[in-house]
This record gives structure tokens, C-alpha cells and sequence, in this order.
């Protein structure tokens, strides 16, 4: 569905950032690439101080985004959930690196396991407002790192048929990882033709420096055929500007330079323009997911991104109470709406995430399936014609009808095409809720939970390639 509604920033404002963005990178540059990425950004025009810093002069800048890859197709194993990200259309799903697992019922946090990530994605597998699954939380349960970025990749292709998106620590672990994407694709042209797993890439260090290990997985992913997602998540008031738009500002900035990167070693390789900036609560420093200014700095970035006409993603949908409770509500509902209307064609961590990302709900997961509906209602906007004026059916109500349009042919028609039910949101009143025994709403997630993952996921592999990705890698969940 199409966003764009939503404009943030005047015109003014835009080409006030993207000048900003333009003399960062010309006059401060990044630090601390790797000798790869200097050799091949040098290249192409970039220039490496004595400093150590490699610039970027202006004129690299405006012709690497003219010949960016404007319209990339994140593909899911089952071809229904292909996304395309171009223009102002956009997509809702998970995303973050919680380290715990929150349970609604005792009211307590425990460590997250691989297990918790195989059911986060078989519960997004059956949401229809869910249409991706980045990996939501870190699997603690396996502390080795290969091991962990293995199974992560496993225990979410094994959960879902929609598009994935993981990380990798080294770039070693990510040629191992892509070596198995080859097994559950059916060979490396079948993977290279419809690569189903992106890599989330967090190639900037926030402020202006290059992550050198993470940038070094970057590169071995482009070879591998896997679509990137330049993630620079710096925190305003702390790894960036204080102002929302000196935020936005340095995102760009670096996502410019990471675009720079990715065509410099592979042009036109599908890339995401990842501006991510967090905010900080200034009162402590503490990261604040769930704030309005988080809405705006979200908004902004995806107006940046229309303006560069370049697929784009960022974060929203996070909420900083630690419970699925009213503060979540508005906290999740703010940003994912403001996202979703400013055409933000990736909106990351949209539903589950708490505690500032610290902490991931399954209940808050399915109740963010129902949120994101009425998301993107607000997204479809209003029609106005003829037919929908409804000026006929005014007359024939009033002067010749019953007075009211509840049997009407146009009510009838529009329930079914203009108006977003709930699923286990209660519309029910105070007289009928006692009725049916005071529906309480964690209870009604849990219970669509359990049912769930009552049966096995519909997405695990047939048995001769899950017995070959089990011979050649430690798969730590159970067949």
C-alpha cells in the first residue's frame, strides 16, 4: 500500500539536509574503512585523506545515486510475499537484536533462546500485516557466534516463507550462512535468482566511521548475491546530533557513503538505504524507542528517502514500556502510523519490540498484527468520487428510505472494502463483554499463540534438504 502523505519536512528543509549531508561527506568524511573498501571507493572517486578519513566530493555522490538501483524486490521462498520496494510503498515487520523475552503472564524478562526465534517466525508467518521478519531477537542459548548466526538464519527460513533479514558477526560465518541458503534454495543459481535472506548491515559506527568487520560482511554478501540493508542506527544526543534534523543529517550522510560502498564493488546491487537514528531520553541518555520525536526522526528519514528516490527503510513500532500495555499501545501505534503515512517502504521493528528493543513479546507480536491493520487504513486514506460523496444515497435515504443507511447496498457493499476489523481487538459493549465473560486481550494472544504453534511450521524444510543442512552444520533445534 502507499504511503507519502505525510511531508515532515518542507521542500526547503530537504534540500537544506541533503546540502548538510553533501558537505559531511565532502568535508568531514569516515573513518576506519577497511583497505577492501578503499581500494574500491578510491576507485571509483573517493578520496583518502592523511588523516585517515576517506571524502567524498559531491559530484560522486549525486551520479552514484543516479546510477543506484531504484527498485529493489525482496524475495520470500514463497513468491506471494515478494515486496517491491519502489516509490512510496510500504511494508511492516520485525526487526532488533532483543537479548530477552518477555512474559506477560509472570511479568518477568529471561534471556531469549533460538527456539523463541523459530516460534516469533512462525507466529509472523501466519499474520497478514506482518510482511517480512528480520531476526527480532539474539538466540543466547548458543554462545558460540558461528553457531548463533547459523541457526539464526535456520530457525527463521524454518518458521516463515516470507522475506528474512539477519546479520552476521564475521564474514566468515556470512560464506557459511550463504552456503546453506544454497541448500534450502536448490542450488546457488536458484539462490542467486531469488535470494530470500538479506543482510541487516550495520557498516557505520555512528559518528562518520566505518565499521571495519561489519563492512568486510557486507562485501562478502554482495558477492554472495545478498541484498543489503546499510543500517547507521546512531543515537541523537549521544552518537549524533541532538537535533532531529542534525540526525537526520548524519544518517544520510552515512547511508550516501554506504551506497557509495555497495555500487563501488557491485553497480546497481540491491542496497536499502537504512537511516535508522534513534533518539535519546536527554533527562538520562537512555535510548527512546516509543517517544513522538523517535515518530518524527523515522518520518523524516523515509521523506529523505523519497527524495532520493531510493528504497529505503527505518525504524518504528517501538515501544519503551516493558509490557503490552497501554503506554505500548500508544507508543507502537505513534511512529508505525507517522511511518507508514510519510511512504517509508521498510518500517523495521514494527511489532513485539519492548523495553527500548531490549525485550521481545510474542503476544505483542499478533496484538501488533491488529495495530499495524489499522496502520495501514489510516494509509489508504479517503476516497472521493462520485460514488463515495454518496450524495444519491443521502436522497434516497432521506426522502424515500428509512432514515438510516444500515441496510443500504452502498453499507453493504463498503464493509467488506473500506473498513479494517480487529481481530482480537473487543468492540463489543460494556453489557456484551460481561456476557461473554470479560475477554481480557493477553489472554486472547496467548491463546491465538498457543494454537499456532500448536502444529509444525508449514515453512520447515522436506527431509532430504533438512537432513543435508543438519549434516554440514550444528542446527541446535529439534527436527
Amino acid at each position: 500500500m502507499a504511503g507519502g502523505q505525510y511531508n515532515p519536512l518542507s521542500e526547503t528543509a530537504v534540500n537544506r539536509i541533503h546540502q548538510a549531508a553533501l558537505a559531511a561527506l565532502s568535508e568531514i568524511g569516515l573513518a576506519n574503512a577497511p583497505a577492501s573498501g578503499i581500494a574500491a571507493m578510491t576507485a571509483v572517486g573517493a578520496i583518502m585523506g592523511t588523516d585517515g578519513r576517506i571524502r567524498f566530493p559531491a559530484a560522486l555522490i549525486e551520479d552514484t545515486i543516479a546510477r543506484a538501483n531504484r527498485s529493489v524486490t525482496l524475495c520470500g521462498r514463497d513468491p506471494r510475499h515478494d515486496l517491491e520496494l519502489s516509490g512510496s510503498r510500504v511494508h511492516y515487520g520485525t526487526a532488533g537484536a532483543a537479548v530477552h523475552m518477555v512474559d506477560v503472564h509472570t511479568r518477568e524478562y529471561r534471556e531469549s533462546t533460538v527456539q523463541d526465534l523459530h516460534d516469533a517466525a512462525r507466529i509472523a508467518d501466519q499474520l497478514d500485516n506482518i510482511h517480512f521478519v528480520q531476526r527480532p531477537m539474539v538466540c543466547r542459548d548458543i554462545p558460540d557466534n558461528r553457531e548463533m548466526d547459523l541457526n539464526t538464519v535456520y530457525a527463521c527460513c524454518a518458521g516463515t516463507t516470507k522475506h528474512v533479514g539477519t546479520s552476521f558477526t564475521e564474514a566468515a560465518f556470512a560464506r557459511d550462512a550463504i552456503e546453506m541458503l544454497h541448500v534450502m534454495a536448490g542450488g546457488e543459481d536458484a539462490w542467486r535468482a531469488r535470494p530470500f535472506v538479506s543482510n541487516s548491515n550495520c557498516f557505520v559506527v555512528p559518528p562518520m566511521k566505518f565499521a571495519t568487520e561489519s563492512c568486510e560482511v557486507m562485501e562478502t554478501c554482495i558477492r554472495g548475491g545478498m541484498p543489503i540493508l546499510l543500517l547507521s542506527a546512531g543515537q541523537a544526543g549521544a552518537t549524533a546530533p541532538a537535533s532531529i534534523a542534525g540526525a537526520i543529517v548524519q544518517a544520510v550522510a552515512e547511508c550516501l557513503a554506504g551506497l557509495v560502498y555497495v555500487n563501488a564493488i557491485a553497480p546497481g546491487h540491491p542496497a536499502i538505504f537504512g537511516t535508522w537514528p534513534f533518539v535519546s531520553d536527554l533527562r538520562t541518555g537512555a535510548m527512546s524507542g516509543g517517544s513522538g520525536e523517535q515518530a518524527l526522526l523515522t518520518a523524516g528519514c523515509a521523506q529523505m528517502h523519497r527524495f532520493y528516490a531510493l528504497p529505503g527503510g527505518a525504524a518504528a513500532g517501538i515501544a519503551d514500556s516493558k509490557l503490552p500495555d497501554m503506554q505500548a499501545g500508544w507508543e507502537q501505534m505513534c511512529s508505525n502510523v507517522m511511518a507508514g503515512l510519510s511512504g517509508l517502504n521498510m518500517v523495521y521493528e514494527a511489532a513485539g519490540m519492548h523495553a527500548s528493543l531490549l525485550g521481545f513479546c510474542h503476544e505483542s507480536l499478533i496484538l501488533g498484527d491488529d495495530l499495524i491493520g489499522q496502520a495501514l487504513r489510516c494509509l489508504k486514506g479517503i476516497e472521493v468520487s462520485e460514488d463515495s460523496v454518496s450524495l444519491d444515497v443521502i436522497r434516497a435515504t432521506c426522502l424515500d428510505g428509512p432514515g438510516h443507511y444500515l441496510g443500504s447496498d452502498q453499507t453493504l457493499a463498503l464493509m467488506q472494502t473500506d473498513y479494517v476489523y480487529p481481530t482480537l481487538g473487543d468492540r463489543t459493549s460494556p453489557k456484551e463483554w460481561i456476557e461473554r465473560d470479560r475477554p481480557d486481550l493477553l489472554t486472547r494472544a496467548t491463546e491465538m499463540k498457543e494454537r499456532i504453534l500448536s502444529s509444525r511450521s508449514a515453512a520447515r524444510f522436506d527431509a532430504l534438504t533438512d537432513a543435508e543442512i543438519r549434516k554440514r552444520f550444528a542446527i541446535h533445534l529439534p527436527q
